[in-house]
């Protein structure tokens, strides 16, 4: 059952543990790149700038909301090999990737990876009040929206060069379309400067946190179905159809958690329909999905929809806290590897766990897995 004991068990035991005592590089600094499904560790393994960011997230989110000091060093250790190896000092933003040694290995300039590195940025200053880390995650967001903020069509670009020029191929990984405006990347950079707003009451914040939110309001929700549309091209042209649960029941939360944060009373109001509606759309497929992140994203997903309705709508408040349960059930029925720590990627059709994709790596991190854990702990008072 869903409590914050049992939150606090996972995360520390199965998560947390897995990182601290498997991933971290003491020959070449920093974290190792890969360990597969097989637990097998990969040292040569390229080193991701959303695998960094998100370990330096998780570790200080760790740190702050449980007050240990062994996870702080952790966030100080992510922190320290961000800043140092990963931002490029002569041109801005953060290299894709690098080598295992820390050299850099794809230097373009993808706006999804930036956005995560101010989100861990953020709540590195969250937990330590780091001026430093401040003025880079402000430098960061300033590099955005110079070089990937589009006013003329409103958006952000997916992907440049190094050196911030077109770039032709722009997808984040080969299983995505190749459209210069994606679902994915607006989704985090509304997170990351959510976070980045926490710390940093900056006007020109509050203004693109506005931005975004009209983007999922006006552009990336399908009012005809209920759901997000995910690629499209300069002009917001793109198909309508295919959906993402998962990303639906996170974008449900992470938009009224930008607005929780934003302190509009009025906005909040006018744009919380859409964030049920979004939880509501997700809830035919959100529990048929394989992979590990969609149930994290989905626990917490839906406890913010039970809060939410509660009081107005009881009997979705009800299907809500439902649909929580489950996906934490699934979670620790099959998804949690109690022999060797951390989570399965996905779970197969025949029921069995799938050691072909990584357990850690380049797009499996402690990021999902870990907030819900946190955010449990945290709204479970």
């Amino acid at each position: 059952m869903l409590s914050k004991q049992a939150a606090r068990e996972v995360l520390e035991h199965t998560i947390l543990h897995f990182w601290q005592t498997r991933m971290v590089d003491n020959e070449r600094g920093g974290f190792y790149g890969r360990i597969d499904g097989h637990n097998t560790l990969h040292p040569d393994a390229p080193k991701g700038a959303v695998l960094n960011a998100r370990i330096l997230w998780t570790f200080a989110a760790a740190a702050r909301v449980l007050n240990n000091t062994a996870y702080r060093i952790l966030a100080a250790r992510a922190y320290d090999y961000l800043m140092q190896r990963f931002i490029d000092r002569e041109h801005g933003g953060v290299y894709w990737s690098l080598h295992a040694d820390g050299t850099p290995l794809d230097t373009k300039k993808q706006t999804y990876a930036i956005a995560f590195a101010i989100y861990g940025l953020a709540e590195y200053v969250r937990l330590t009040n780091n001026q430093e880390a401040l003025d880079a995650a402000i430098r960061l967001f300033e590099d955005i929206e110079a070089h990937a903020f589009d006013a003329v069509n409103v958006g952000y670009i997916e992907a440049l060069t190094r050196d911030w020029q077109p770039i032709a191929d722009m997808r984040l990984s080969e299983s995505d379309e190749n459209g210069s405006r994606t679902m994915n990347t607006h989704l985090h950079v509304l997170e990351a400067y959510t976070n980045l707003y926490r710390v940093y009451k900056d006007p020109r914040v509050a203004r693109q946190l506005r931005v975004l939110i009209d983007i999922f309001v006006n552009r990336l929700y399908n009012p005809s179905n209920g759901h997000l549309d995910l690629f499209f091209d300069d002009q917001w042209q793109g198909r309508r159809d295919k959906t993402s649960p998962g990303h639906e029941i996170e974008a449900a939360w992470l938009l009224h958690e930008a607005l929780e944060v934003l302190g509009d009373p009025i906005l909040l109001q006018e744009t919380l329909p859409v964030c049920q509606q979004l939880a509501q759309a997700a809830e035919n497929g959100i529990l048929k999905e394989s992979q590990w992140w969609c149930y994290a994203e989905a626990v917490v997903g839906y406890i913010d929809q039970w809060k939410l309705n509660q009081k107005t709508l009881p009997v979705e408040a009800a299907i809500n806290l439902e649909m929580a349960e489950a996906a934490w059930e699934f979670i620790q029925s099959h998804l949690i590897d109690r022999e060797h720590g951390e989570w399965y990627w996905a779970i197969l059709p025949d029921g069995i766990p799938d050691t072909s994709n990584d357990k850690a790596g380049f797009w499996k991190c402690p990021y999902h897995n870990s907030r819900m854990c946190l955010e449990i702990i945290e709204r479970l008072k």
